[in-house]
């Protein structure tokens, strides 16, 4: 367990504005908002604020105010946050972020859930790839592989008992966490449940299934072509990705402008110091790779061709503005330990980043079932 802390040289900070200002920008869009993608009015704003306004040092001094470490895992460099509860009773809890995210999505969540009543002693990896974590020089890391280095991680950690959760990507790590490590983990949480619309149901929808399956066909005709991208050529994309930081901006933060509840507010500052995460250590082509390796496993869940139960304590959290949206019955059939679920009546994809305070409520109401 190597301590670690940020120092990102002026040079490479120095380099990213010139390149931002030497950035080749084409026509604007043919129709208004969003419907082609990221309007050129807002990226062009967001990038000059990258340029000339944002501060990155700032956000290296909040990382570095934590406790960070690295450490190998099944031949792997991790990078992870250990924030510890102050309460010597919290339950350690291995949270795990998705993409286009990061562990800064995490930060004032984590603030909160170290603290007691329900405290937790708060391990928070960059998956292998991402951020501040090696990338693989070969294939095979998966979800499932990435599940196994996490358990490994809270092993020697010391931790015999342990939660785990996540969004995104993290909701597939954490439940194969649950599949792998069961004599270990008290209890799963996941933002959302991946499981599939139940055939069974068709003829008795509830309104919010209904809707739920109308968002999914919306979303696969006129939002999946990311994802169909990197699942199949990572490393076209990936050129761009990691040269060009307006492209960057513009894959990821067309998501989140997507997946984000309208009433939630994610600052510029917030966007780029997510975004930062995958310029600054070039993360972009290593992070795509990951639906290359483990995005037609959650093809094949979504289409009910797998039927892999997952019998550990199961607590879920549906926030309205997600897409997909499982209904209780539908998620009961790959889960049949669902101790908790809720609703909440705020949030989108990116609930601990948008809504921080109700994103910790909700681990804490779970795992309260389950200490």
């Amino acid at each position: 367990m190597i301590p670690f802390r940020l120092a990102v040289p002026e040079a490479d900070l120095a380099d990213l504005r010139d390149r931002l200002r030497r950035t080749r920008w084409p026509e604007p869009e043919t129709v208004g908002g969003w419907a082609q993608g990221v309007p050129l009015a807002y990226l062009q704003e967001l990038c000059a604020y990258w340029t000339d306004g944002y501060d990155w040092q700032a956000t290296e001094a909040r990382l570095n105010a934590l406790p960070q470490y690295r450490t190998e895992l099944d031949g792997l460099g991790i990078h992870y946050l250990h924030v510890r509860s102050p309460d010597p009773d919290a339950l350690p809890l291995v949270l795990t972020h998705g993409w286009p995210g990061s562990v800064v999505e995490f930060l004032d969540a984590i603030t909160l859930l170290t603290q007691p009543p329900d405290a937790f002693h708060v391990v928070c990896p960059s998956l292998p790839g991402y951020g501040w974590s090696d990338r693989p020089s070969g294939p095979g890391w998966t979800v499932q592989r990435t599940a196994a280095a996490w358990a490994q991680l809270m092993a020697r950690l010391g931790y015999g008992r342990y939660g785990a959760a996540g969004s995104d990507w993290g909701t597939s790590v954490s439940t194969w966490i649950g599949k792998l490590d069961p004599e270990h983990v008290a209890g799963i949480h996941l933002v959302p449940p991946l499981a599939a619309p139940d055939p069974a149901t068709f003829d008795d929808l509830t309104p919010g299934e209904r809707a739920a399956l109308d968002d999914l066909a919306r979303g696969q005709a006129d939002g999946d072509g990311y994802s169909m991208q990197q699942s199949t050529r990572p490393q076209t994309i990936g050129y761009g990705l990691v040269d060009s930081p307006a492209l960057l901006a513009a894959w990821i933060v067309e998501k989140f402008h997507a997946w984000t509840d309208p009433a939630s507010t994610l600052t510029h500052d917030q966007l780029l110091d997510n975004l930062m995460h995958y310029w600054l250590p070039g993360t972009g082509a290593s992070a795509a790779r990951l639906y290359w390796e483990s995005f037609r496993e959650v093809q094949r869940t979504f289409a009910g061709e797998t039927t892999d139960q997952v019998h550990v304590p199961v607590g879920c959290s549906v926030f309205p503005h997600e897409n997909p949206r499982p209904s209780r019955r539908w998620a009961a059939r790959r889960f049949p330990d669902i101790r908790y679920w809720n609703e909440p009546d705020r949030g989108g994809h990116f609930a601990a980043f948008e809504q921080p305070e109700l994103f910790a409520a909700e681990l804490s109401a779970f795992f309260r079932l389950v200490r």
